[in-house]
């Protein structure tokens, strides 16, 4: 039989989710900020200080909450797989029936069931609880530093097209560059994080342009307001 090697698009989900997030965020949070700030009329230094300062401080915030959720996660997977550990060493005939019955619940005759929980717990009996009972596997387990340094480096990413685009635009014209902008950035965004997850890019594009605008909108308003007031 000749070797043939499956690449599953799901191996993606734990660094492709974060890289996603923080490269939305860095896009949509930078330019919204930025929007604001040019809204209420502020100098090209003063955008050019807020957004760089959104983008470092959001970059560091991202890889932080990133590293302590997927951290919380890892730990329960590790408490469950200790204890998953010290039941095979109590009561191995239990946990044998166990993964044979979840065996059965998927379709197996109970005989067959059996033994293969007898063969699979003989190979590596963890494992097998962890894939078939805990949900536990290599594809989908915690990884908290690939996290938070995807969510780290994608929120850098995002956030250096609007921000460069505010430096590179003249102070009348600022706002509506860079929504314009960040409006075409998040719909190729959303059509590249579908494509590597290998799903549809229209509605991914759809959500975060919808979103994108809003936030942009909200923070605009408030700053015209705001610079206005002051």
């Amino acid at each position: 039989m000749s070797a043939h090697r499956e690449r599953h698009l799901v191996s993606r989900s734990g660094w492709l989710r974060a890289a996603v997030l923080g490269a939305n965020d860095g896009m949509v949070s930078t330019a919204s900020l930025i929007a604001g700030v040019a809204a209420s009329g502020a100098t090209t230094g003063a955008v050019f200080v807020a957004g760089a300062a959104a983008m470092v401080a959001g970059a560091m915030s991202m890889a932080a909450g990133e590293y302590v959720s997927v951290s919380s996660q890892a730990d329960s997977e590790a408490a469950d797989l200790a204890r998953e550990h010290g039941e095979l060493a109590t009561d191995w005939a239990h946990e044998h029936d166990e993964l044979a019955q979840i065996y059965v619940a998927r379709g197996l005759d109970a005989t067959i069931a059996s033994e293969v929980a007898r063969q699979l717990m003989a190979h590596d009996a963890l494992g097998a609880h962890a894939r078939d009972e805990l949900g536990i596997s290599e594809i989908v387990m915690a990884r908290p530093l690939q996290a938070a340094f995807a969510s780290a480096v994608s929120f850098v990413v995002g956030a250096i097209p609007p921000l460069l685009v505010a430096i590179l635009t003249p102070a009348p014209h600022r706002l509506v560059a860079v929504t314009a902008a960040t409006l075409v950035f998040l719909a190729l965004l959303g059509i590249v994080g579908a494509r590597t997850g290998g799903a549809s890019p229209w509605r991914p594009a759809l959500r975060v342009l919808f979103w994108g605008a809003a936030a942009m909108a909200a923070t605009a308003a408030i700053g015209h307001l705001v610079g206005r007031a002051v």
